[in-house]
């Protein structure tokens, strides 16, 4: 049911974090890999890594907020493997907090560019090369940031994060009569580089803080929120478009 053979996917944001463990949970459950991030020597040793274990898997570095990039992706895919059935497109950044009235236009434009218009140029060439293979399974990576909870501080972050569910929708409807089914992953806090509690400065209160924040009093380690994903890109979930997952250890929820 959750098998991926003989399927192709494209993994963005895939040098670190939850990319990283969603394109080696992919490759062990059959698929062959487009690996995608900015920095080429992480991409290539995640490549190597899933090769060494069996599995099918070729880097390409750029930056998602290039329409080129995205139509080089899904050429790789189709040149490399033969077509694309899965694209997961989880690049993305926070960006940086503050009050609308006190923020920079440029930062606003660089985290709704990364989080937002990225996905728009995925979709535009996924899409269409899905529906050459006769279906395939698109995959946002939002949050429940901006969807079920407002933190302050956090508007472009929030923004991009709900647009990224208005297209989801939008894109279901659209696809879903030529089988591709399109959903958005809400992950809740998630151990991975970018976290805050990773960050330099930060020390155990900030890690108290964020888990606590959380139903299940803890983050989320990359392999659970991959395995969401993987529910997204295979059979299992072949019922399931338009859907907002939340996989956020219930801080959406959580009022203690």
């Amino acid at each position: 049911m959750f098998s991926l053979v003989n399927k192709v996917a494209i993994v963005t944001g895939a040098s670190s974090g939850i990319g990283r463990a969603t394109a080696i949970l992919f490759a062990e459950q059959g698929a062959s890999v487009v690996v995608a991030a900015r920095r080429q020597a992480e991409l290539d040793a995640l490549a190597r890594e899933i090769s060494d274990a069996g599995g099918e898997a070729v880097a390409l570095a750029g930056d998602v907020r290039d329409e080129a990039y995205a139509r080089a992706l899904v050429e790789l895919a189709v040149q490399k493997f033969g077509g694309l059935d899965i694209a997961f497109n989880n690049a993305g950044m926070v960006g940086n907090a503050g009050s609308v009235p006190d923020m920079a236009l440029e930062s606003w434009r660089e985290t709704l560019d990364t989080n937002l218009t990225s996905a728009f140029l995925g979709a535009k060439y996924q899409v269409p090369a899905m529906i050459e293979r006769g279906g395939g399974s698109l995959i946002f990576t939002s949050t429940f940031v901006g969807h079920t909870v407002g933190f302050p501080g956090m508007a472009a972050y929030a923004a991009s994060k709900a647009g990224l569910i208005g297209l989801t929708q939008v894109l279901a409807a659209e696809y879903g009569a030529k089988g591709v089914r399109v959903n958005a992953l809400l992950p809740g806090g998630t151990d991975t580089p970018a976290s805050i509690t990773n960050a330099p400065d930060a020390g155990p209160e900030v890690l108290a803080f964020v888990e606590g924040l959380h139903a299940l009093k803890r983050m989320a380690k990359p392999e659970e929120i991959a395995r969401s994903a993987l529910y997204l890109a295979s059979e299992a979930s072949a019922f399931t478009t338009g859907a907002a997952l939340l996989a956020d250890g219930g801080v959406s929820i959580n009022r203690t």
